[in-house]
Order: structure tokens, then sequence, then C-alpha cells
């Protein structure tokens, strides 16, 4: 067995455990302040681009260092799960409305905070007593900051992480822990002159490249705002009902995306036949039983009900 005690080799192991338990690709970060994200972050804040979500406004200090989150944090391991599926609902079936891709199976949240806690224990098994959190979109961490500072890949001029050979569509899961490693490094920025995502987005979100203004995003619309939704988006959604793909759709990284190997993410029978009507159509007690582990529960049927109704509008 080899020396486990120097921060080579137990990188080394740690990102060896994460191929194991199906990450695409593992970073590791010094646990420190974020310094160049704190401006970004407070001149993005100013500019109301949060929109309604108020609690991007809550905890900024956490939001950039992670020692606040774990005492005694080391390192921020930055992983990617994939979520691409194989076949695309939305051009499968053209009497449909759209959701977007990463709600077509169970829930990411349970899925990938599952395989971080077995993760963590594998750690502990291997390495001895190690303190950590496992982080999956629910709680204050920068996420993209620091995949992108672990060299997973780059943020992306629609505020998404790229990766040169998986694109964008996955999700990104952190474990902090009190641990010292050895720490990778960004890459460089593969963007260039394209602008595709920003010619693509039919509310005009993207602000400026790498500036994402939240309360235009369609996802923000179908997903987060719990008021009606603004006239002024009036047959601008293309049929999304919850979430979007678009800027990602165009991505021409995206090109390299390959289907993903988690059962748990397979869309149910039911939701790849779904029509127009049956959407239209659909009662409380279907929208629990047919999304119950869906990530689709975060927009309530209420709200659910509230964007099929903006979509059926006439004016």
């Amino acid at each position: 067995m080899s020396n486990k005690n120097t921060s080579t080799s137990r990188s080394l192991l740690i990102k060896s455990l994460a191929t194991e338990l199906g990450f695409s690709f593992c970073g590791i970060s010094k646990a420190e302040f974020l310094a160049e994200e704190a401006p970004r972050l407070e001149e993005w804040l100013k500019r109301n681009y949060q929109g309604k979500m108020s609690y991007l406004e809550n905890h900024f200090d956490k939001r950039l260092d992670p020692t606040l989150l774990v005492h005694g944090a080391k390192s921020v391991i930055s992983l990617i799960y994939n979520y691409y599926p194989e076949k695309d609902l939305a051009k499968e079936n053209n009497d449909n409305f759209k959701i977007a891709k990463y709600a077509y199976g169970e829930d990411y949240h349970h899925v990938v905070k599952n395989k971080l806690k077995i993760f963590l224990e594998k750690i502990q098994e291997e390495i001895g007593q190690v303190v950590g959190r496992a982080f999956v979109d629910s709680a204050p961490i920068h996420e993209r900051a620091w995949a992108k500072k672990s060299g997973l890949g780059w943020v992306g001029k629609n505020s998404l992480l790229l990766n040169r050979t998986m694109g964008s569509f996955f999700f990104l899961a952190e474990l902090i822990i009190d641990l010292e490693l050895e720490y990778d490094g960004p890459v460089k920025d593969y963007c260039g002159s394209c602008t595709a995502c920003m010619d693509a987005c039919p509310t005009e979100a993207i602000s400026e490249p790498y500036v994402v203004d939240g309360s235009k995003c369609i996802s923000y619309f179908t997903i987060e705002l719990k008021e009606e939704i603004p006239t002024t988006v009036k047959g601008k959604f293309e049929n999304w009902i919850f979430g979007c793909d678009i800027c990602q759709d165009v991505c021409p990284w995206n090109s390299f995306s390959k289907p993903h190997n988690e059962a748990r993410f397979t869309p149910q029978p039911d939701l790849k036949d779904m029509t127009k009507r049956d959407w239209m159509e659909i009662t409380e007690d279907v929208f629990q039983n047919l999304f119950k582990k869906s990530a689709l529960k975060r927009a309530k049927f209420e709200g659910l009900k509230k964007n099929l109704s903006f979509l059926n509008r006439k004016n």
C-alpha cells in the first residue's frame, strides 16, 4: 500500500476514489478566501441581478470563505457529475413542453449528496480522521469559482462552468475538508470570440460576456419567481416550463457531451410520453406522483400551473 501521509499520495487517492464513485472530474484547491470573486459578487448583487432570490444576498462572507463553513478547513475538493441524457425529450416529442435536462430523473441533490457521503466515508477509511462537509448546490458556497480554481474548467460567457471534454451538462459538488492536499490550478478560457449563448438567449439575460442577469433568465421565471411572470417576456419562453437549456444547447463545447451512466437520472416513461394537453390538464395528484423524487417539485404544483398558464395566455 502506498504511503498515505504525503499530500501528493492523499490527493491521488482522493481522485482515484472520486473516479470509482462515478465522478467525471475531481480537482483540489486550497481552502482560502476568494479575493478575486468578492468584488464581482458584490457588483452583481448591487445590480439586483439576483431578482427576488434574496437568499443570494445572505451569508456573503461564507460564500467566499470555506473556513467559515468548516472549522479548520484546508482543502476544497471540487467534482463534476454528468447528467447529459441519452435523448433530448424536447427533440423527441414535438407535442411537448420543455423542461431542463437536469430535471429528467431523480432530484440531483439526493443522488449526488449520497455519493458525497460515501466519498467522505471512504476518505476517512483510507486516511483516518478527516473532518468535512459535503455540498451540492444547497449551501452558501461559490461552486463555479471553486471548480474554476481547481482546474475543472473555465467559466463561460453564459456564466456556467465549461469543460473541454464534457461541455456543461453536469452538476458541481464539493467536499470541504480539514486535510492538507496537493492543489491544482486553473485552466485557460476557451470561449474565444464565440457569442452563441448571448445571441441565442431569448430574454437577453446575458447582459455582457460572463455576466448573467438572473432576474431575466427563463430558469428564474419558471422556478424561482413566485409572483406572476411579467408580460414583458411574453412570447419569449419557447415552450420552457421548468428551467431552460438554450444557452447550453447552442454552446459548441456541448457537442462533446456524452450520455450519463446514472440509472437514477433516467426519465420516467410517463414523462417521455407527456403531451402539451397532458401538461395543461395535470392534477396535483398526478404531479405529486410523477415528480415525487424530481427536482421539478421545487417549482411546486402551483408554480408549474402558473408557468403553463403564462405560456397559454393569448395576450
